[in-house]
């Protein structure tokens, strides 16, 4: 699929902030099997703060230099989703979230991809996230972020967060579903 863009659609700003943004992906696996070194939870702090401002770069160039691309509406998501799981995955394999947290994330992250590439191929476009899932992203990187703090479980802001992440999860879904149902509709009516 990505050979049918252009050098220019693939090598843009936001592109590469967001490919760097995969990559910070494999830093993290690593520094978080050490989560129990106080420098080591510091440097993935760091890096998951990097992450963080790359998102919010890529899409802030983007539209600053006219570079929103096809491809960029596919991998900034994309970027998200390689990040935040791979953060899930190893929390979890640490012991550190519960299972069905896990699978909340992990499920809600491939029904959104596998939905939107066929959602895409149907349409023949690629359909941008939407501010719900945006704020979804975030309320699960705060999770993630208190439990690499080792923030009391019990405490107000990590109740708060873990479980509106959860309610975001399953909100963020059924809205993925409506909005992928009404642009499928249009498409139809279109032909």
């Amino acid at each position: 699929m990505i050979s049918s863009f252009s050098k220019k659609d693939i090598f843009t700003k936001s592109n590469c902030i967001s490919f760097l943004r995969i990559f910070l992906a494999i830093p993290l696996w690593f520094l978080l099997e050490r989560l129990g070194e106080s420098k080591y939870r510091a440097m993935a702090l760091a890096v998951c703060l990097l992450a963080y401002l790359t998102d919010i770069t890529d899409g802030y160039l983007a539209r600053k230099f006219g570079e929103v691309t096809e491809l960029g509406k596919i991998i900034d998501p994309f970027a998200d989703k390689v990040v935040v799981s791979a953060i899930v995955i190893k929390l979890f394999l640490l012991g550190l979230i519960p299972c069905y947290y896990f699978f909340l994330v992990i499920g809600r992250d491939i029904l959104i991809f596998v939905g939107g590439i066929l959602l895409s191929k149907k349409i023949g476009r690629v359909l941008p996230s939407n501010y719900l899932g945006k704020i979804t992203v975030i309320f699960i990187g705060l999770v993630i972020v208190l439990t690499l703090v080792q923030a009391n479980v019990n405490g107000f802001a990590y109740i708060f967060f873990y479980y509106s992440s959860i309610v975001l999860i399953f909100a963020s879904l059924i809205a993925y579903f409506i909005r992928g149902m009404e642009f499928f509709k249009r498409n139809n009516e279109s032909i």
